[in-house]
């Protein structure tokens, strides 16, 4: 029986995106899932729905402060205490350099023989090795990724210097920049207002007609999308988690031991 699917849009400057990027990578209640991760920008999205930027709606900022906190310590995502450098910056760069990877990942899938049981996940190891490292350097360790020559760094930490200033050369191309649109234009299209935002469809019993979807908003919903998708969840009578306990967010903004998150969404 085929997997449940979830496509996560994604943004870096969203600290909830974030938090929610992690728990799907690393929590055992998802392990069973198709992800898709899908770059979009977030203030393009905001934009095509006529919506306020947070850091612009009196007293958000103070709030968004704290409550990423309080999930990150929930499930023990490492998270810096401090707002990144010049919170919030532009990621146009980074989100076309990221299309860039899920291209390439695309055109290699494209290229060869997919055997029985890939995830989608596994079609995009490069999109989410870069994701992965961009998240944490921003994130978890406050490092200013919007400055081109840190995402140069990064990039070339990861592939190699040649291999970034290729990506970097292909991100500033014209297929490119409209995939992002595109992505965006996804996004927008299945209901999305904001990040994250998570397209879920149910595993099929048999036929096509019997596959549901639906679309999950914030941190604070993947309870809801879990159930949807009939997952195991700590606490719900049907199954438990890899991790368990509280967290703690560390002095130096690392998230320790386990999470007692599921609570908090049963």
């Amino acid at each position: 029986m085929a997997a449940p699917k979830i496509t996560l849009y994604v943004d870096t400057i969203s600290p909830f995106t974030y938090i929610a990027y992690y728990i799907l990578r690393h929590d055992e209640v998802f392990k069973g899932c198709d992800i898709t991760y899908v770059p979009i920008l977030l203030g393009g999205l905001m934009k095509k729905c006529g919506n306020t930027p947070p850091n612009r709606i009196q007293n958000k900022q103070a709030w968004i402060y704290n409550e990423r906190l309080r999930w990150a310590e929930l499930f023990s995502v490492p998270m810096t205490v401090p707002l990144p450098p010049d919170f919030p910056v532009p990621t146009v760069p980074i989100m076309r350099a990221l299309c860039a990877l899920a291209a390439a990942d695309a055109a290699d899938a494209a290229s060869s023989a997919t055997p029985a049981g890939t995830t989608s996940q596994q079609q995009q190891p490069r999109l989410i090795k870069a994701l992965d490292a961009l998240y944490a350097r921003y994130w978890a360790d406050a490092v200013a990724i919007h400055h081109p020559e840190v995402l140069r760094e990064t990039l070339a930490g990861l592939f190699g210097a040649d291999e970034a200033e290729r990506i970097l050369t292909q991100s500033t191309t014209p297929e490119v920049k409209q995939a992002l649109i595109n992505n965006t234009d996804a996004a927008f299209d299945s209901g999305a207002f904001g990040l994250p935002w998570l397209v879920c469809t149910t595993t099929s019993t048999g036929t096509s007609d019997s596959k549901k979807t639906e679309a999950f908003f914030g941190v604070d919903h993947l309870g809801r999308a879990a159930h949807f998708l009939g997952l195991e969840r700590p606490g719900s009578g049907s199954g438990s988690s890899a991790t368990s306990g509280k967290g703690s967010v560390s002095g130096n903004g690392k998230a320790e031991g386990g999470a007692e998150g599921w609570k908090a969404l049963l």
